[in-house]
């Protein structure tokens, strides 16, 4: 990854790595989901709310359980190997680092040559 953001370049991989941080942000926010119902239910006083709560903690749980499968799937997740998911921590690690010394304001944006032809070229513009 060079400094430069606007460099098709750093566009390669990055629908993949945005879908795992994504999925992964999704995990994350499901077992919080879990935690904090499986919290609330032991604070319930009525047989309602604790049915409705009772409900939403299994929802909560098949939910997480179904991300987790497919980022395993995807392999995206190594939960049974440490090494493979250490691996994937300090790539992640890595890019996230790498982003955050990127220059993202540059003062010249031009990007004349950069590319063959202008956007509008093919219909006879001039203008981009």
């Amino acid at each position: 990854m060079n400094n430069d953001y606007l460099d098709p370049i750093n566009a390669l991989h990055m629908p993949e790595l945005t879908d795992m941080t994504l999925a992964m942000d999704f995990l994350v926010r499901a077992k919080e989901g879990v935690r904090n119902t499986a919290v609330a239910l032991t604070e319930a006083v009525s047989p309602d709310a604790r049915a409705l709560l009772r409900n939403q903690l299994r929802q909560g749980i098949a939910l997480h359980q179904e991300i987790t499968e497919l980022m395993i799937r995807k392999k995206w997740f190594h939960p049974y190997e440490l090494e493979e998911q250490y691996q994937l921590d300090m790539l992640s690690a890595s890019n996230t680092v790498k982003i955050g010394k990127m220059n993202l304001f540059p003062e010249d944006t031009r990007r004349k040559g950069m590319f063959d032809r202008t956007p509008d070229e093919h219909i006879g513009g001039h203008f981009a």
